[in-house]
């Protein structure tokens, strides 16, 4: 069997160490003291990654150097009451036993590295040697340092001995013992690769920890959430360094032990600051870890979506009132705060337990995601400085990979795609190549209809909603789709019996994505426009002869016009608004089809289970009703909303700008009916604008 030398030192030989002034062990040997052990003959540069490096992970740039790493060779001096000696005969003796059966000694052992034990001696000792308190309190690193001899003996056998040690709280503790417990883990997983997993492990379920109370050891000083993490990605980035293949396991764990949805914020945000930390120093894993942070991000985006829709204005109301009550306090995050603290945001007089919690449950979400997009954006807005260089087009392509496989699949998501809204908006090429993307998989034959769908719907509303889309990609972006627009309705017609939403549903939400542009974005279509007209007032533009772009009246004619009547189909809201304005712009004049369409029954051409109406009747489904049979006005860009991390999305966003006029006519009769409102809901037709109470 190899030595725990002999492993561990061919495993450190690549690593490199700085030359700088000479090294000092960690256990300094004392020059007064007799008692002095030494543990084998130490090499003087042996330990140069723990010496060498602080916990910071400042390194010097001066050249360094292969060195060997011996745990045999540590000087050291009795810092504790007993020394290295007596407690490596202790060890022996106790794992002798355990071997034979006998486990009292073992036992007593493992209380001890775990750090739970306390060294009961007479107090005429202490009397005698007032040092006596703070030797104590530091003898469990002459333990360590003793048991670094006996890692070829910790294989199965000893495993509850290794998690006793694994359990030791060493962040809490000095420095000096966070180096000498990194340097022991070190040790045990050079002499016993099985425990890699589980020495990993341990580190990486410390990333939620955000507390002093969660490191906190009685009779040391507090340490800062700082120090901690920096002693936690010290020992981390010094095993990377020394075992590269714990970047594979690694992968693994960080994956399995993020926090589950329904964990504090507080855990949240704690485990997301400790991945990007690891992600600055890992540099194979920077695709993963965001990927991972993004998928997880998605969940709770949609999760807090479908909570909001199913509350009533009632709850959702509360939700609000908590969030302003928490932005009033700051957000401030007292280190010995509660999770429950934030019952004080939450009105709950009068009201159940459950709709208490359901108002919480909303509101962390809201503020988990709002955090962490926060830091999202943070994280990457450096990588950008220069939006034209190819590093801003490397990592937009990384976003890009995560959009397509992550957040483009899930159609509840409401936020997360923002970070591709706002980088994708800093360059022409960065626009061009997020309008790629979304063209490429909506016409892929082989792509599923409804990531198709999605891809046309994340299109449009990027380029109607997007303040830095230049006008001649608007005027590109809406030839091509009408191009394809026009392939489809060519494939479609040779079978079409009246509008169909389920078996022509990539046509609609095309048709339906041309309709929406045109609605933000139609001064971009305009080509010229007569003297009088004043580009700064929308209403000279009403009731002119204004000369639209080549082919953009006729893309739309041809195919309002089809027998596959998308005007029938696609979402009301967006059609009559359109409606409205191709009219008063003389671009267009559809109301008498709309009128036509009210005798049309969507029913009558429907394909299906349901195309008889049996089961609907049986279901108690409203026969009158076809909204299920039209198309949701789904554009992921609605207004954002989130209160702190919206800064960086505020000038990016093309807001909807009533024209004057507008509606003073044709319309003054609709408006008494309820349909006047439209403007308003195309504007703000989103959960978290009307559930959360708009932009105050």
């Amino acid at each position: 069997m190899q030595t725990a030398t002999s492993v561990l030192t061919h495993a450190a030989q690549a690593v490199v160490k700085h030359v700088t002034t000479p090294l000092k062990p960690i256990l300094k040997a004392s020059s007064s003291s007799s008692s002095s052990s030494v543990l084998g003959t130490r090499k003087t540069r042996d330990d140069a990654e723990l010496d060498d490096e602080s916990m910071d992970g400042s390194q010097s740039p001066r050249k360094r150097q292969k060195v060997e790493f011996d745990l045999n060779n540590i000087e050291v001096h009795e810092i504790g009451v007993r020394s290295v000696e007596e407690v490596k005969q202790e060890i022996r003796k106790a794992l002798d036993e355990h071997d034979r059966g006998e486990d009292e000694e073992y036992d007593v052992l493992k209380e001890t590295l775990s750090g739970k034990q306390k060294f009961l001696y007479d107090d005429e000792d202490e009397d005698a040697d007032p040092t006596l308190p703070e030797k104590r309190r530091q003898e469990l690193k002459v333990y360590l340092v003793a048991l670094s001899s006996f890692t070829p003996r910790l294989g199965r056998s000893a495993s509850g001995l290794v998690k006793s040690v694994l359990r030791c709280q060493w962040i809490g503790r000095d420095e000096q013992f966070a180096r000498i417990y990194t340097q022991f883990l070190a040790s045990l997983v050079s002499a016993q690769g099985s425990c890699l997993t589980q020495v990993l492990s341990t580190i990486v379920e410390k990333f939620s920890h955000s507390r002093p109370s969660d490191w906190a050891v009685a009779n040391f000083s507090t340490v800062p959430r700082q120090v901690a993490q920096e002693r936690l990605h010290f020992a981390l980035r010094y095993l990377l360094r020394i075992f590269p293949a714990a970047k594979s396991v690694l992968t693994h764990l960080i994956s399995s032990k993020y926090p589950y949805h329904d964990d504090s914020k507080r855990m949240h945000l704690a485990y997301v600051q400790n991945l990007l930390r690891l992600r600055t120093y890992s540099p194979e894993l920077q695709n993963d870890i965001m990927d991972l942070i993004i998928s997880r991000l998605v969940k709770i985006d949609v999760e807090m979506q479908m909570d909001l829709e199913d509350m009533d204005d009632r709850l959702t109301t509360m939700v609000a009132m908590a969030l302003k009550s928490s932005q009033a306090n700051g957000n401030q995050e007292e280190e010995d705060d509660d999770d429950d603290d934030d019952r004080d945001s939450v009105s709950s007089e009068g009201s159940e337990d459950d709709e208490y919690t359901r108002v919480k449950t909303a509101k962390e979400s809201i503020e988990k995601m709002d955090f962490i997009l926060d830091a999202l954006f943070e994280l990457y807005n450096p990588l950008f400085s220069d939006p034209q260089s190819d590093q801003a087009m490397e990592v937009f392509g990384d976003l890009l990979s995560e959009f397509s496989n992550i957040i483009l699949p899930n159609l509840k998501s409401r936020h997360t795609q923002f970070l591709i809204f706002h980088f994708g908006q800093l360059s022409e090429e960065l626009v061009d190549a997020f309008c790629g993307t979304c063209i490429n998989i909506a016409f892929e034959s082989q792509r599923p209809p409804v990531l198709q769908q999605a891809a046309s719907a994340y299109l449009a509303s990027f380029v109607a909603r997007g303040a830095h889309v230049p006008g001649h990609i608007v005027v590109k972006i809406f030839e091509v789709l009408g191009y394809h627009l026009d392939q489809m309705r060519t494939l479609y017609e040779a079978s079409c019996r009246g509008p169909d939403v389920r078996r022509y549903a990539p046509f609609y939400s095309l048709m339906q994505a041309l309709m929406y542009i045109f609605c933000f974005r139609w001064q971009d279509l305009i080509r010229s426009v007569p003297d009088d007209v004043d580009k700064d007032d929308l209403s000279t533009y009403l009731d002119q002869d204004i000369d639209w772009e080549a082919e953009i009246k006729d893309i739309m004619r041809r195919n309002i016009y089809s027998k596959l009547n998308p005007l029938k189909v696609c979402s009301p809201v967006i059609v009559e608004q359109f409606a409205n304005l191709a009219h008063r712009f003389r671009f267009m004049y559809v109301y008498p089809l709309l009128e036509s369409n009210k005798r049309v029954r969507l029913s009558q051409y429907s394909v299906g289970a349901y195309s008889s109406g049996g089961g609907l009747r049986d279901l108690s489904f409203d026969m009158n009703d076809e909204s299920w049979q039209q198309l949701d006005s789904y554009f992921p860009f609605d207004p954002y909303q989130l209160p702190i991390s919206k800064r960086w999305v505020e000038q990016d966003y093309l807001q909807w700008r009533p024209i004057p006029g507008l509606n003073s006519d044709e319309l003054d009769e609709s408006e008494e009916d309820g349909l006047g409102g439209e403007d308003e809901e195309l504007q703000e037709d989103t959960a978290t604008d009307d559930e959360l109470g708009g932009d105050d």
